[in-house]
């Protein structure tokens, strides 16, 4: 076989490439001013430039909060700071540095804006589910917006992490387990946020994390170990990564994990021979939280050892843990790190302020008219409406029991139904849950007087008072009533048997997922169980809405539901979103982002996983083969699964015998939409490669496309096969491409294949 590849560092490196022989101007021009800024700041002022602080009084999103702040700022010895929201106090703090410090070195003021700002959108696991990435660019711009106009210029995301472990709470604030549409995300992301001009006053730097593999976290316990071969770092999860530092990210943060062994915060190869060599990264690496004072904890060393082991990694700024602040001159002195590598950290930092125009302008984000008129803006209100919608994924609809009527008794049941606390979702620290809309309120909007709702509680989310506890550290999101779980029930039960049709809203609370949120058993709470159990026994039809920030174990609710709608974190527009949905305003999209296991026991469960040589062939449970006795290997709700209101029928497909090396190949079929509803279709394309020189996946995921068709509508759907789709790391970490077939699959999701092709790659064009 020929050997089509060729090392890695010739299609992923970037910096190592030759220089222009010209500097561009504006570069010329932001080097002059920080080497003559440099050039008259003392050692102490350098690595203040390196601390990041938060002064504590906003919510927490750590266990440490920095003291004696001002001070620390009026003597140069503070870089930004976050956890600091509104322009009021923002423009106190940055005139405290521009004030009383000696050089008047402006501040970083960030945040983690995770799914908008104070306007809330649905979770970014939900919001992958719409595959739609203008959608999703349009959301990271409302939010910079709207962050931009409450003083914030920095911005703690996106989290690209690949998760394929529903057990980790953290899988709500990425885009699931696949690398190719992760990557597309995490760019349109990175560009959403920082918009086209990063000196605009409404746009913001992001900041992608976790760099890196924090989302294979062993057993999905939280800032866990995470250990994995070069292959898989390279295929699978580092791309998404590298596809925001190629949509020109600001700035890195660093995972808690280890890789290779190595703490990622001291990881050398990680923060600069691929970050900064192979990769190009010109922005600057932050600490997570206290990451640098926690790798004591991994056996590293003191303070001084672990900072030192950060700063020679690569890593420019501490968060929170002021290891630099308080050991690099000591290190210094010590020869364990150079003055070199304080200039270059210190030099990233101050480049990154110059980029976002706060030497020209250290108040430009402090403009109280933008605050007022930006700020939980109409038009955002009904974009974070519009995207709940279109986040929302249809996993059962038997009897077409949706779209509902806006007609008759509706029976809305749950400990979510008329819950504002927790439409929000994790990670929502700007947002008010006071002013999100409940489920309730959304379907009353909806009907009107059209139709008759009674509502009944049911159950508590969960009735484990200690539970609730360890979910309630930012406020009450489980709440247990007085009143025993049977008459809870019983109400319910009650409004069940007036009404035509029940709807079920059900679920995790918002803090049962996020940081610090990982869980061993992901299946409904007891309460929750016992009583969909009840109202299924009804024999009304049971609509079943699930609230959740991971996939959850739903066999039980599966066989219970006449139809069941995941609606994930909605947002602030929660209860219209889901309204639209339920009745019909909108037909239902999503496709899910991550599989949904059957129980705990197949995590980890993917779509693109490889056989093994002895694989269970489709039908009966054989002996000697790869498989359980207790449960299939396939997921109950897989990869890219979705249902519409309508239906689609594919056929016509086109495509080449053969194809050169250094070909393209137009791949063409028929998407007819053959139901009764005007609806969007996400088409997916899957490849697989059958001779190559390593194991490669049973299919992957290669391209999509997000198409809308009205009722007998005809569209002919087009997708380009080129080299790079075919192309894989080998067991050298080489990129390439192996002569041979391939196998085409398109379909509606992993597992619903429509159309089913094969062509050869030949070794010449």
């Amino acid at each position: 076989m020929k050997n089509l590849f060729f090392p890695v560092l010739t299609t992923w490196i970037v910096g190592l490439l030759p220089l222009q022989a010209q500097i561009p101007a504006a570069t010329a021009k932001m080097n002059a001013f920080v080497s003559g800024l440099m050039s008259r700041m003392t050692l102490e002022e350098k690595i203040g430039q390196l601390n990041l602080l938060t002064p504590g009084g906003g919510v927490a999103t750590g266990a440490v909060v920095s003291s004696d702040v001002e001070t620390k700022i009026s003597k140069g010895q503070v870089g930004g700071l976050f956890g600091v929201i509104g322009v009021e106090k923002i423009r106190k703090a940055q005139n405290l540095a521009i004030s009383k410090s000696r050089l008047k070195i402006p501040l970083l003021f960030g945040s983690d804006v995770i799914h908008g700002y104070k306007t809330t959108f649905p979770i970014p696991l939900g919001l992958s589910c719409s595959w739609d990435m203008a959608m999703i660019e349009h959301s990271a711009r409302l939010a910079a917006i709207e962050a931009s106009a409450d003083g914030l210029c920095w911005v703690y995301s996106p989290m690209v992490d690949i998760a394929r472990d529903p057990r980790w709470g953290r899988v709500a604030e990425g885009s699931g387990e696949d690398t190719y549409l992760g990557s597309k995300i995490a760019a349109a992301m990175v560009r959403g946020y920082q918009g086209e001009q990063l000196s605009a006053n409404n746009t913001v730097m992001a900041c992608v994390k976790h760099f890196a593999l924090y989302g294979a976290a062993e057993a999905g316990r939280d800032y866990n170990t995470t250990d994995m071969s070069r292959i898989r770092m390279y295929e699978y999860y580092l791309p998404p990564y590298k596809a925001a530092i190629d949509a020109g990210a600001g700035s890195v943060m660093t995972s808690f994990n280890e890789v290779d062994g190595i703490p990622a915060t001291a990881n050398k190869w990680l923060m600069t021979d691929l970050l900064r060599q192979q990769w190009g990264f010109k922005g600057f690496v932050v600490t997570d939280y206290t990451a640098i004072n926690e790798m004591m904890a991994h056996g590293l060393g003191n303070l001084q050892t672990v900072s030192a082991l950060a700063l020679n990694a690569g890593v420019d700024m501490d968060m929170v843990g002021e290891g630099f602040l308080t050991t690099l001159p000591s290190s210094l002195q010590q020869h364990k790190i150079t003055l070199r590598q304080i200039d270059d950290a210190c030099r990233r930092i101050l480049e990154a302020k110059y980029k976002l125009g706060l030497f020209e302008d250290p108040y430009r984000y402090c403009d109280d008219t933008r605050a007022s008129r930006e700020i939980l803006s109409a038009d955002k209100k009904q974009a974070a409406r519009e995207l709940g919608a279109r986040a929302c994924v249809l996993l059962k609809n038997n009897q077409q029991a949706l779209p509902l009527k806006k007609s008759g008794t509706i029976a809305l049941i749950g400990p979510l139904a008329n819950n504002r606390h927790n439409m929000l979702g994790t990670w929502a620290i700007s947002g008010d849950p006071q002013a999100a809309v409940p489920i309730m309120e959304g379907i009353k909007n909806a009907v009107g007087n059209s139709a008759k709702v009674l509502y009944a509680r049911g159950a508590n989310i969960s009735d484990d008072s200690v539970f609730a506890k360890k979910v309630n550290v930012f406020g009450e999101r489980i709440d247990i009533a007085p009143e025993p779980a049977e008459q809870l029930r019983a109400e319910a039960l009650e409004v069940a048997g007036k009404a035509d049709v029940i709807v079920a809203v059900v679920g995790e609370a918002s803090e049962m997922t996020g940081e610090a949120a990982s869980r061993s058993d992901i299946g409904l709470p007891g309460s929750q169980q016992q009583l969909l159990q009840a109202l299924a026994k009804t024999g009304k039809p049971l609509i079943v809405v699930l609230m959740s920030g991971r996939p959850l174990t739903l066999t039980t609710e599966n066989e219970l539901a006449t139809a069941m709608l995941q609606v994930w974190f909605p947002g602030l527009e929660a209860g219209n979103a889901v309204a639209d949905v339920l009745f019909g305003n909108y037909n239902p999209s999503g496709k899910l982002t991550m599989s949904f296991p059957r129980n705990v026991g197949q995590i980890p469960v993917y779509y693109n996983h490889k056989n093994t040589g002895r694989p269970q062939p489709d039908g009966p449970t054989e002996k000697f083969r790869s498989n359980y006795l207790d449960v299939a290997n396939d997921p109950l709700f897989p990869f890219g699964y979705g249902l519409s209101y309508t239906t689609f029928k594919y056929d016509n497909l086109k495509l080449q015998a053969t194809l050169g090396l250094n070909e393209k190949m137009d791949l063409s079929f028929t998407l007819t939409n053959t139901g009764n509803y005007a609806g969007e279709e996400v088409v997916q394309l899957y490849l697989r490669d059958m001779e190559a020189t390593i194991a490669r996946p049973v299919k992957e995921l290669k391209d999509f496309k997000k198409v809308l068709l009205q009722p007998g509508e005809s569209k002919t759907i087009h997708f380009t096969i080129d080299r790079e789709k075919l192309s894989y790391f080998n067991s050298n970490l080489q990129w390439g491409a192996d002569p041979g077939m391939f196998d085409i699959m398109i379909g509606s999701s992993s597992a619903d294949i429509r159309l089913k092709g094969s062509f050869e790659l030949k070794a010449k064009s």
